[in-house]
């Protein structure tokens, strides 16, 4: 076996640090120390028994018995197929969280930027009372504080909150954990090294990019004011389309975009930056009662720059649903087809390149031996073949078509103009109607005389911008077009409700060989088997996902501090795959009350729960039959299986066939599966589409935005993104989203051509 420890690698892309972020400590320090003593448990400096440290007390590491010591090593070893040595190990089993000030950096950002005040203050709450002897007692079972109790012992208290019949703790053991093994991941020095995963794919080089030209102003009391025809708000997949027809049609176009943009030099980010310049809330937001993690977009380009290119058309029985029974029969017309078809040809959508990496190859193959039915995906990387697993950080090849290569560039060559780091505050109404719509009003904030986002605030020059336009399409997502309307003054009820987040539950693999999961395309293939279970439309697809680490061994189980050291270590042998649920149940997006940023309020619901669960076991069943050593549900309380030797060997006995899946062990812990269940906090719940918070509609009472995206009871107001589908699209949104908004858009160039007379034979 050979060694890639300390190997040489080549040049990648231009680092960048973290964007600056707020001034003052989340927690006391008493508090943080608590804290940390936590995180310190999750995920822990592991020792021999006997070991000697002036740096650590003994209540800060785990001590092991030296045979038991020795015996992990030699199990790590044996189940790695790259050599690892000795004192390798042994450094990343002593590290301990607390002792990266990155580690310490990252939390400091989440608990003082990312997490709601209202949850701040609880989980600062709960720190206090674990530092008095009566609420340790009621909350651990000793009087002894938390931070002053061995490791071994604040293993078995943490555990016990994941058991305890009281749901607060539930979620205190979940959020501590996923929140700890998050951080470690993205800054763990000893991880990083002997993981394997490197930082950006091999080869990578990136690609000539296009020379965006932004506006820029100046320091003032008093607004600035920019005139345009069309204003658009954001640049997402929904804007991008928006601003290249409504340019091309001769009009003047204005794209603002709260975030900024990166070049492909930049591309893929470090794991240990791109959450925080790329994803809204620096990818740390999660529903209310804590039972989904979701993630979007935050950059330009907005989801469009961190998507995994998947590039499927709307369904058909989910186009005759909207159709039919939402009564918009555009989306059962050619017309729409026609959308459809368009832009997958700018963005040379195909399956015809693809290359398949082992995860996507088990997933077909799988599939295929279990009588299920399974494609490719289309990508959206201009006919091209796209062999990178790190796109969830951007692109660095610039193959992928998304906004920012594709429709802004076209959008710009026919004059279209920019505005990067624009936040908008709210749609501006003419004065004597209160309806019709007339620009909008925003902050403008600049990067450093750097051309960074780091440092202080102080380093960067904010101006007040009030952009007048004949137009306003709000292309800002289904989290914050919702927070616009609002804050603008709509009292539509139905603005922000109406949340699909297409639930996901997670499974991994574990297989023998060497898998490098990082590496190849990350969606390119997906089983349909499950995608209509109640006769409506509801199910679950089936397909493989996203593998760097902190994105996803972020989510796995957590039992013990050892255990997931030596879990972690497999990920270069893991395959890991979601069953993504179309939700038939909703939630609502509504605005933070003191920082104003979108909050989610969703559970999944037991119906989509169960389709999920259903998923869940068919991707056990493909993993087992395609020879995974170990099945992973990312479920609390349900026990990893992990295969007999013996039963790798395929038989060739006839009296004695190979059972498969109907071998006996695997289908008891299958029955045991489904008994522990996937309902929350135990269920690990994840999103990566957003969908219908200003849902179209026939009728105004049903939606926010009508057949044509104008929002009801308004004029010269559109929204223009997934947050208009009338329901989920059962598939990734993008080209949906694109195929609407060329709808909207050519209908509004039609507005502006005719002066606002406009027929429709539809």
């Amino acid at each position: 076996m050979a060694s890639d420890v300390g190997r040489i690698v080549p040049p990648g892309p231009i680092p960048l640090p973290l964007p600056g972020f707020l001034d003052g400590e989340p927690f006391t320090d008493l508090q943080w120390t608590t804290f940390m003593a936590i995180m310190d448990t999750v995920i822990p400096s592991i020792r021999r028994e006997g070991t000697k440290s002036t740096a650590d007390p003994e209540p800060e590491y785990l001590a092991i018995p030296n045979a038991d010591y020795d015996a992990t090593i030699e199990e790590l070893k044996q189940k790695q197929v790259v050599l690892l040595d000795t004192k390798s190990m042994e450094e990343y089993l002593e590290e301990r969280a607390s002792g990266s000030s990155l580690f310490q950096q990252l939390l400091k950002r989440i608990f003082k930027e990312q997490v709601p005040e209202q949850s701040r203050k609880g989980l600062s709450i709960v720190l206090s009372t674990l530092n008095t002897r009566l609420g340790s007692y009621m909350l651990t079972g000793y009087t002894t504080p938390i931070h002053e109790q061995p490791v071994r012992i604040r293993e078995t208290i943490i555990d016990g909150w994941r058991q305890s019949y009281i749901p607060a703790l539930n979620i205190v053991h979940k959020q501590m954990t996923v929140v700890g093994k998050s951080a470690w991941l993205r800054s763990s020095p000893t991880y990083q090294k002997i993981s394997g995963c490197p930082q950006f794919p091999k080869n990578s080089k990136p690609e000539a990019d296009f020379k965006y030209d932004f506006m820029q102003f100046v320091g003032g009391s008093e607004p600035e004011t920019v005139e345009t025809d069309v204003v658009i708000v954001g640049s997402g997949c929904g804007g991008g389309v928006c601003a290249k027809n409504l340019a091309e049609a001769g009009n003047r176009v204005l794209v603002v975009e709260k975030s900024y943009h990166f070049t492909p030099a930049h591309f893929p980010m470090s794991e240990q930056v791109g959450l925080n310049n790329l994803f809204e809330n620096g990818g740390t937001l999660t529903s209310d009662d804590g039972s989904i993690s979701v993630s979007a977009g935050s950059t330009w380009g907005g989801g469009g720059t961190i998507n995994w290119s998947a590039s499927l058309q709307t369904q058909n029985f989910v186009r005759k649903e909207w159709a039919q029974d939402k009564n918009l029969p555009f989306f059962e017309t050619a017309e729409y087809q026609s959308c459809l078809d368009r832009v997958c040809h700018r963005m040379g959508v195909s399956a015809d390149h693809i290359k398949h990496n082992h995860g996507n190859e088990v997933l077909l193959e799988g599939s295929r031996k279990l009588g299920y039915h399974s494609k490719a995906v289309p990508q959206n990387t201009g006919g091209k073949e796209h062999y990178c697993g790190h796109c969830s950080l951007g692109c660095g090849s610039a193959q992928k078509q998304g906004p920012v290569v594709s429709w802004l560039p076209d959008a710009a060559k026919a004059g279209a103009k920019f505005i990067e780091g624009f936040k908008v505050d709210r749609v501006l109404f003419d004065d004597l109607t209160r309806s019709k719509a007339i620009g909008i009003e925003g902050t403008w904030t600049s990067r450093n005389d750097k051309g960074g986002l780091d440092g202080p605030a102080s380093e960067q020059t904010t101006r007040k911008i009030i952009v007048k336009a004949k137009k306003v399409i709000l292309s800002s997502g289904t989290l914050w077009s919702p927070i616009i309307l609002m804050n603008s003054g709509l009292k539509n009820w139905q603005i922000g409700r109406n949340l699909y987040l297409h639930p996901v539950n997670m499974v991994a693999g574990v297989f023998k060989e060497d898998v490098r999961p990082w590496e190849g395309g990350i969606l390119t293939s997906v089983c349909t088997s499950f995608e209509n279970m109640d006769g409506k439309g509801h199910g679950v697809k089936l397909e493989a996902t996203a593998m760097l680490p902190s994105m996803f061994l972020t989510f796995s189980n957590w039992t013990s501090g050892l255990e997931f050291k030596k879990t972690a270590l497999k990920f270069r042998h893991m395959n890991g795959y979601i069953a993504i649920s179309r939700d038939r149940d909703t939630g609502r997006v509504y605005a933070d009350p003191i920082s104003g940023k979108p909050r989610v309020q969703y559970t999944p619901s037991a119906f989509d729960r169960g389709h999920c669960m259903e998923g869940v076991i068919a991707l056990a069943k493909m993993c087992y039959v395609s020879g995974a050593t170990e099945i992973r549900p990312f479920i609390q309380g349900v026990e990893p299986f992990i295969r007999d030797h013996d039963n790798m060997k395929p038989s060739s006995d006839l009296d004695d066939p190979d059972p498969g899946v109907t071998d006996p062990k695997f289908k008891a812990w299958l029955e045991a599966l489904q008994r522990n269940g996937n309902k929350p906090p135990a269920g690990t719940f994840n999103s990566a589409h957003q969908m219908g918070t200003c849902r179209m509609s026939a009728q105004e009472k049903d939606g926010v935005v009508d057949p044509k995206g104008r929002v009801w009871g308004t004029e010269g107001l559109y929204v223009s993104d997934a947050s208009v589908f009338p329901s989920a699209s059962g598939v990734n949104p993008m080209i949906t989203n694109m195929a609407i908004s060329d709808w909207i858009s050519r209908n509004i160039a039609k507005e502006l051509r005719t002066g606002g007379v406009t027929e429709s034979r539809l």
